[in-house]
């Protein structure tokens, strides 16, 4: 297990962390629908309340904190072992939707729940190119008897395009950009592989055909075992550390393909990860089974952020 220093417990199924510039780190509590920030001494405020399933989350060009809503789950509680995970779509479940939150007055703005004709099933993870634009992952939602295939989008932040770029995925969650910005990462939370596509212009693309990808990117990579793969964040360098389920910890992925390596955390639902400190050698990871946001020092740098580090 990796040693690790716990910031704030009690979270409810935390998920999306941004560490931002004041030190605080803002994050989604999907259980309890809210985005939350929380404090270096483990304080936290309710910053909005947009409810159903705030997801993944991103700063934007305008500042404002942008977030994947994926409509709400239902989940199964241990009361005593306080553990919390997300079973299936919640019976109350509507549709998934974009949402921007206005940071300094908590006031949510619905920007897109579908795309042309097709609804937003399940967002999940957000990242923004240097154009300020929004590439996110559109997970699906998962049923007593079935579920959905997923989807990658691209959309301008101001309401006034969405494009489908990839589809059909097997449950896309974590999704980033590599250090040029030539290549966005997907990873497939059932099949716990990571993937590279190509980006040729705004919201494209180029695919591979078959037999040599049965998704159009590029593997990176693929560990065998108890795994699923969650949401991502890039090094400095290139790498790609995706969070990992039930064998609960961050895989290091090589952009060049294979596992750099393995890092373990003590949670089967390891979420998410972010960098943040002075010199991005801080990461920040949600433990969401037991309600933890927890730090350690990262033996490399982080990719700093379009519109948050720079």
């Amino acid at each position: 297990m990796t040693s690790f220093r716990t910031i704030a417990e009690d979270l409810q199924f935390p998920e999306g962390p941004i560490a931002m510039p004041d030190g605080s780190v803002i994050l989604v509590e999907i259980a309890r629908g809210t985005l939350t920030r929380v404090w270096g001494d483990g304080r936290t405020e309710v910053i909005a309340s947009p409810g159903g399933g705030p997801n993944g989350a991103a700063i934007g060009p305008d500042g404002a904190c942008y977030i994947c809503n994926n409509g709400g789950f239902e989940w199964e509680h241990d009361g005593a072992a306080g553990t919390t995970r997300p079973v299936r779509q919640a019976d109350d479940y509507v549709t998934g939707r974009i949402e921007r939150i206005d940071l300094s007055t908590g006031k949510v703005d619905r920007l897109y729940d579908k795309c042309g004709d097709v609804k937003l099933n399940g967002p999940n993870d957000i990242v923004f190119d240097r154009d300020g634009n929004m590439w996110f992952t559109d997970l699906g939602k998962a049923r007593h008897r079935d579920m959905d295939r997923g989807a990658v989008y691209w959309a301008k932040p101001d309401g006034s395009e969405i494009k489908q770029v990839i589809q059909p995925l097997m449950t896309p969650n974590g999704i980033g950009l590599s250090p040029d910005e030539k290549t966005v990462y997907v990873a497939e939370t059932e099949a716990a592989r990571l993937y590279g596509f190509d980006i040729t212009g705004p919201g494209e693309v180029s695919m591979i055909g078959f037999p040599e990808s049965i998704t159009g990117g590029h593997l990176i990579t693929c560990d065998g075992g108890l795994r699923k793969f969650d949401s991502l964040a890039v090094e400095a360098d290139g790498k790609i550390c995706v969070a990992t389920l039930l064998t609960g910890g961050i895989t290091v992925a090589s952009p060049e393909g294979g596992t750099h390596e393995f890092i373990a955390c003590d949670d089967p639902y390891t979420t998410n990860i972010c960098f943040g400190g002075a010199d991005l050698k801080t990461a920040f990871i949600t433990l969401s089974w037991k309600g933890l946001l927890v730090d350690m020092a990262w033996p490399r740098a982080g990719l700093a952020l379009n519109f948050l580090n720079k």
